[in-house]
């Protein structure tokens, strides 16, 4: 919850829609239009905390500026 937390705290501007998807066996996949961003399956641990955030960040790049309250 703390990534979508983030991801949406810095990114609410240009975010239209937000998906949570319960999954069995601690799933946990971020996709972000239909590209994984971050799997814990395929790292074998959860997210360090802000690690779905920076993934997320580099994902958008750089021209993509972070809301400011």
């Amino acid at each position: 919850m703390r990534a979508a937390h983030d991801i949406l705290h810095d990114y609410q501007h240009v975010i239209s829609d937000l998906t949570m998807i319960t999954g069995s066996a601690g799933v946990f996949d971020v996709i972000v239009n239909g590209d994984l961003v971050y799997s814990k399956a395929s790292t074998g641990r959860h997210a360090e905390p802000g690690e779905v955030l920076a993934l997320f960040r580099e994902y958008v790049g750089t021209d993509v500026p972070i809301y400011e309250r």
